[in-house]
């Protein structure tokens, strides 16, 4: 409880409840919203030695679809708020210990719970050794497409379908749409519609704090993508609530529009010090945006190409991406156990080529083998720390019901947060 509320520390005081309700809702949210207890837990264990660029909060809804810049969809991790140089094998059990806690949350058995993270472990450790003998420009310009995907699923319709599903659902989720759904026009101007308490304006002086802010933003661009964003204007900014971990820190979305109005939606998001840093500090970066972005560019196959960073008028740290881009997350209340495993596989395949693509292939290869031995261990240790989870959530459970820690619903928030 400590560290959670430690990790609760300089959000906005009014949201704070909101992101406890939302990690109230199971064991699984729980688990989401709390990389700060995992982080502590790890760096109190022995540890391999060999360090990469880590993700530091790779649980398996921490990976999806989204568009490269050629606007191919491919699959990735897509959150680095956490990324840290850390050892690999942190990462790994991370993702293994949230398969087992979701298999459990969706009700498998406890037997295809161990299996999904045994599978989850073995693609890591194939995809490691394969990576080890690539050479390096391979490795580098390596990415798991949705195409190879659905090609792996030919012998499964029904999974191919599924697959065929999530493109589809993607192609609905590009500026264009959000627009549509989430902006207006009040007076010969376009401005985002409130929806409190999730996205509202809070600052009249938000839009010329903007202006100035991705002024800065801009200067971090490669120069033909600053020629390119130079080219919108800023037309609103509001405050909206996003994930579990997240609520409450300072998230913003700004609606840019070129000189036909084509509509460009930033999200802006408050980056604080990794939960990592505390244990393999101090940050080689000057700011945390910048080591959001530096993760990202190193471990994704991809990045946007309007990824960058600055500091905000108070001094607080930012990163800036696109809102959505062909953006695809998991659908896990879908999945049966089969296409469960699926998932998670691409998941551990993924964050092999991230931990690959960052360096150190041959040497985490070397240390894991061929064997099933590191596959059984991590299970092991997964199912294990999943089992302290659920421990630590009725903890949690019990000091939101004894008025420890301040949970509230949706609605009784909204006055709050308006005033």
């Amino acid at each position: 409880m400590a560290l959670i509320k430690q990790s609760s520390e300089g959000r906005i005081e009014n949201l704070i409840p909101l992101r406890y309700s939302r990690m109230l809702e199971s064991p699984f949210a729980f688990f989401r919203g709390s990389a700060i207890v995992q982080g502590a837990d790890l760096g109190r264990t022995p540890a391999s030695g060999i360090k990469v660029q880590a993700c530091g909060d790779a649980h398996l809804m921490n990976f999806g679809g989204f568009a490269t810049p050629e606007r191919d969809l491919i699959f990735d991790l897509n959150d680095f708020d956490e990324t840290f140089p850390a050892p690999w094998e942190w990462d790994v059990k991370r993702l293994c210990a949230s398969v087992v806690i979701a298999a459990r949350w969706r009700g498998f058995s406890e037997t295809e719970a161990h299996e999904t993270a045994t599978a989850t472990a073995a693609r890591y450790r194939e995809m490691m050794n394969t990576y080890a003998d690539m050479p390096m420009m391979a490795v580098w310009y390596s990415r798991l497409s949705y195409d190879s995907i659905r090609k792996q699923l030919k012998r499964n319709p029904k999974l191919e379908q599924l697959v065929a599903e999530d493109i589809k659902r993607a192609q609905n989720s590009t500026a264009e749409h959000v627009y549509n759904k989430i902006a207006t026009h009040q007076n010969g101007a376009v401005r985002i519609v409130d929806e409190p308490p999730l996205l509202f304006h809070v600052d009249a002086d938000l839009k010329e704090h903007g202006q100035a802010f991705l002024r800065r933003y801009s200067a971090t661009l490669r120069e033909d993508y600053r020629v390119l964003f130079d080219r919108f204007r800023l037309a609103d900014a509001a405050l909206k609530v996003v994930g579990v971990g997240s609520v409450g820190t300072r998230c913003y979305i700004a609606l840019l529009l070129d000189e036909h109005d084509a509509p460009l939606f930033l999200q802006i998001k408050e980056a604080c010090a990794s939960v990592l840093e505390q244990h393999h500090g101090p940050s080689p970066w000057k700011q945390n945006g910048e080591r959001v972005v530096a993760g990202q560019r190193l471990m994704q196959a991809a990045s946007d190409i309007f990824l960058g960073w600055a500091r905000g008028p108070t001094g607080r740290d930012f990163y800036v991406r696109q809102l959505r881009d062909l953006k695809l997350s998991a659908q896990l209340e879908r999945y049966d156990p089969t296409m469960f495993t699926l998932y998670v596989e691409l998941c551990g395949q993924a964050l092999a080529r991230a931990h690959a693509k960052a360096g150190q292939a041959p040497t985490i290869a070397g240390y894991l083998g061929k064997s099933p031995a590191f596959d059984e261990a991590i299970t092991k240790y997964a199912v294990g720390y999943a089992d302290q989870v659920e421990r630590d959530y009725e903890t949690f459970r019990t000091a939101a019901r004894d008025g420890i820690i301040a949970t509230e619903t949706r609605g009784s928030l909204t006055e709050a947060m308006i005033h």
